[in-house]
């Protein structure tokens, strides 16, 4: 007997025929996705050959496992390693409590114009490019003319120059990502909360329930859903800090704790012309971000109910 998989008592196929149109609308989006996504993926074999340009990838010798155990046996695996790690954890326990924290305080704004301006105010650094933000971060910490050791000297502190400090690059990286990204961060937990049925809040006024017991009765495990789904998309880009940023703010000063796997990925493949050793490094990168993503959504499923498949 032939076996038809069906969508709400229909055959798959029966189920497109009916709304040809609406898959008609999502096929070029599709093919694009095919084409820019899974096509180009047949490039990691670059990783286990000796590429060569004018031989292609095919035409190249196969290297085997030869890069992989170039990087793992470098000096600079432990220091990429170790340096990504320090910065990603570091921002995760910043900045995922602090767009929730926001949330919860807008949500307990009444006066609709204020809470409007301070919401527009905490979302315009984001659309601030990040070639800007580093340029703007070098001259605020600037040691001769920037307005943070000014301010700092005058109540006695002397930063120095934090910029060519290597200890500080992970809390200069990270506190200013609180600036830039924590108020747009936080629209995907306001949007949720907008979302709560008033009654709640109702039923929760008659049993006496103040506002601190309406946030952690009420806010916060609505917005658990949310907080997980979010918490397992971040896991899965562990190793995935962001290269912009970390090379343009990085320096012979602080490249001791600013150097990370996708800027040393960049200067090997694209200033080196080391092709087959970069493309093995990201291939590493790749795969331990996807096995931190299944180890997570794996746990988050067995412990709640909050998963993303």
């Amino acid at each position: 007997m032939e076996y038809r998989r069906t969508v709400g008592g229909k055959s798959t196929w029966e189920h497109i025929r009916r709304n040809w149109g609406l898959y008609l609308l999502m096929l070029p989006a599709i093919v694009i996705f095919i084409c820019f996504t899974y096509l180009p993926m047949y490039g990691v074999i670059i990783a286990f050959k000796d590429f060569r340009p004018a031989q292609g990838i095919w035409g190249s010798q196969w290297a085997g496992l030869k890069y992989f155990e170039r990087y793992f046996n470098s000096y600079m695996f432990t220091n990429t390693i170790v340096n990504t790690l320090v910065i990603s954890l570091y921002t995760l326990l910043v900045t995922f409590p602090l767009p929730i924290l926001l949330a919860l305080m807008c949500n307990q704004m009444y006066a609709r114009r204020f809470k409007k301006v301070f919401q527009v105010s905490t979302y315009l650094p984001h659309f601030i490019s990040t070639v800007v933000m580093c340029g703007m971060i070098i001259m605020f910490l600037s040691p001769s003319s920037g307005v943070i050791p000014k301010i700092m000297g005058l109540i006695g502190v002397q930063t120095g120059d934090l910029m060519g400090n290597a200890n500080a690059f992970s809390s200069i990286y990270v506190w200013t990502e609180v600036w830039q990204h924590v108020g747009w961060d936080s629209i995907m937990y306001i949007a949720a909360l907008s979302s709560i049925d008033l009654q709640l809040y109702e039923a929760a006024e008659m049993d006496g329930a103040n506002k601190w017991q309406k946030i952690f009765a009420i806010d916060i495990p609505m917005l658990v859903p949310t907080m997980v789904t979010l918490f397992i998309l971040r896991c899965g880009s562990l190793l995935g800090v962001g290269f912009e940023k970390v090379y343009l703010l990085q320096n012979d000063l602080n490249i001791a704790r600013s150097e990370i796997i996708s800027t040393y990925l960049y200067k090997m493949g694209l200033k080196s012309n080391q092709y087959s050793y970069s493309a093995a490094i990201g291939l590493f990168n790749n795969v331990v971000n996807f096995i931190i993503l299944i180890l997570v959504n794996g746990i988050s499923r067995k412990i709640s109910d909050t998963s993303l498949f």
